[in-house]
């Protein structure tokens, strides 16, 4: 962010106020950042809680909020998109809607079909590195001119299933293929380098990982974006994802307190019920936050979630017992509370207005994604007129809105995306996730021909580990050959392929148990450099060191350990 911050004319020098810390340990205090004062910046910022008690309440209730755009420009956009931000914000571009409202943050976000977040992302403003960082800067141009601190800019990169910027990036495996690798060194060096071209490209947090422990697998929306089912390990995949986004310079966002393992429900269509006990969600889910909390994430998202155990009936979202009792007693934690997109049903029982100031109250610092800019806004400031939002629970997170601020480091320029050091670093974690849960650990598993098939929507999936085997040395054909099958998210048994030599799930590995191939396994991903991975150990040049780390009816955690 320092680079950022010469950029816009705005520093923020600041004293650490104990942000992400936990327990009684303060963390080192940051170096401070020059302060610059050209262009039409408001005065430097030197004292974040000073600068907070002294803004006026329109310019509090802009900061808490991080709402999304239509549009992939910041002041030039088309018809379609000005139409959508007229109805979200009533402005016509990003640029706009950043000044009228006086934003604390905007988020990225994209829509793709095969997406368990899709519902709540209508807008989709990423298409590639460039794209997006003259995007960013030209949002930044924007908070400066309107003489604002800089923007904190967010997107939902997990990888795996929910990833927003696809094109030209370093792609990682999804947390499931960490939590797979079972090795914690692979998947901070892995993350650095995502966190690398994240901050190249102007994203200064980054809503990941998910902290989540997997609990029935019928947890779909979750899935393979948890590190897997076990709480203790999920938690050093959890700090090691931290540990290498942060140390390039992108702060971590741990997603969804106090967990959305244990449930079957999706808090995208309703509000879901967590049954279990205080002592098993200390046990299962609390963990991995824990260790997420202890590496220093700077952010951490609630979830709309019902979790009986600690405040039955209220999400925890707009619960004061999750946010403040649990997040900042329990886990003394002290950053950034960002509350789950507030267009999700459960956050929308609600008018804007009210909820805003219900999820204030409960301890949440910024809100993101509210489905009524202006409505938010208003009810903030309606709160703070009558009293029931108290100004100084307002300025204690604004306080904690400008630390982070100071947080994000420098970014390269956009030639480290796709590096060959980045692309290494993954591929290592990528090769080390390859699991065999049936059949043979030795040699080749295929000898002769092979034909590999999928379903159609998986083509570029299938034709990325066609090309993976012939580089490997295999023979592969059109048909005749061995069959080796890829299934993927959201695939059933109708998707399985009868007879196969081998069966292959690039997501969840459950629905091997019912696959019928002699050779079964998982890599938990369809990204390239997962792909590249399996057909290595398909040709016998690799061998399948990976782990499920969710339990597989009838099936081991690995064949070859």
């Amino acid at each position: 962010m320092a680079g950022v911050m010469r950029r816009l004319g705005l520093a923020l020098a600041v004293p650490l106020l104990l942000i992400a810390a936990c327990g009684e340990k303060k963390a080192d205090k940051p170096p401070s950042a020059p302060v610059i004062t050209e262009g039409p910046s408001a005065a430097p910022v030197t004292d974040p809680a000073a600068t907070a008690a002294a803004m006026s309440d329109a310019d509090l209730a802009g900061q808490v909020l991080m709402p999304y755009a239509y549009g992939n420009d910041a002041t030039a956009v088309d018809k379609t998109s000005a139409a959508g931000n007229r109805n979200l914000a009533g402005v016509d571009t990003p640029a706009e809607m950043v000044a009228k409202f006086r934003l604390g943050g905007l988020i990225l976000v994209g829509f793709t079909a095969q997406d368990p977040t899709g519902s709540t992302n209508p807008a989709t403003n990423v298409e590639n590195p460039q794209q997006v960082r003259k995007l960013t800067d030209g949002l930044q141009t924007a908070a400066r001119q309107a003489g604002l601190p800089p923007l904190t800019i967010g997107t939902d990169q997990e990888y795996g299933v929910v990833t927003r910027i696809t094109q030209g990036v370093t792609a990682l495996p999804s947390a499931m293929a960490a939590g797979a690798a079972g090795n914690p060194a692979l998947t901070e060096a892995a993350w650095r380098a995502a966190g690398e071209e994240l901050s190249a490209m102007g994203i200064t947090v980054d809503f990941a990982p998910d902290a989540d422990t997997l609990g029935p697998p019928a947890n779909t929306v979750i899935g393979s974006r948890s590190f897997g089912g076990d709480a203790r390990a999920n938690a050093e995949q959890v700090a090691a994802a931290v540990r290498g986004l942060q140390s390039a310079g992108v702060t971590a966002g741990l997603k969804h307190f106090p967990g959305h393992g244990h449930t079957s429900g999706d808090s995208h269509a309703t509000l879901p019920v967590v049954a279990q006990t205080a002592a098993q969600w200390r046990a299962q889910d609390l963990p991995p936050f824990q260790a997420g909390v202890r590496a220093g994430a700077g952010v951490v998202m609630s979830g709309h979630l019902d979790v009986q155990a600690l405040d039955r009936g209220t999400p925890a979202t707009f619960s004061h017992k999750v946010m403040t009792d649990e997040l900042r007693g329990t886990l003394k934690y002290t950053g950034v509370a960002i509350t789950d997109a507030m267009n999700m049903p459960p956050a929308m029982t609600w008018p804007a207005g009210e909820a805003a100031v219900r999820a204030l109250n409960a301890g949440n610092d910024m809100l993101l994604m509210p489905p009524d800019i202006a409505g938010a806004r208003d009810g903030i400031l309606a709160g703070l007129k009558s009293g029931e939002l108290p100004r100084g629970r307002l300025v204690e997170a604004v306080t904690r809105i400008l630390t982070l601020k100071s947080r994000a480091g420098a970014g390269k320029g956009l030639d480290v995306v796709g590096a060959p050091a980045h692309q290494q670093a993954v591929a290592a974690l990528d090769a080390a996730a390859v699991t065999v849960l049936r059949g043979s650990c030795r040699g080749p598993l295929l000898t002769g021909p092979i034909t590999v098939t999928a379903a159609e929507s998986r083509e570029v999936a299938r034709g990325n580990l066609v090309r993976a085997l012939q580089a490997a040395g295999a023979k592969v054909q059109a048909a005749g050959g061995q069959v080796v099958h890829l299934v993927g998210y959201g695939d059933s048994r109708a998707d399985l392929e009868p007879g196969a030599a081998v069966t292959v799930m690039m997501d969840t590995p459950y629905l091997l148990a019912s696959a019928d191939s002699p050779t079964l396994i998982a890599t938990y991903s369809s990204s390239k450099l997962s792909l590249t991975a399996l057909a290595g150990v398909l040709a016998g040049k690799a061998k399948a060191s990976g782990r499920s780390p969710v339990a597989v009816p009838g099936l081991p955690p690995s064949a070859c350990q």
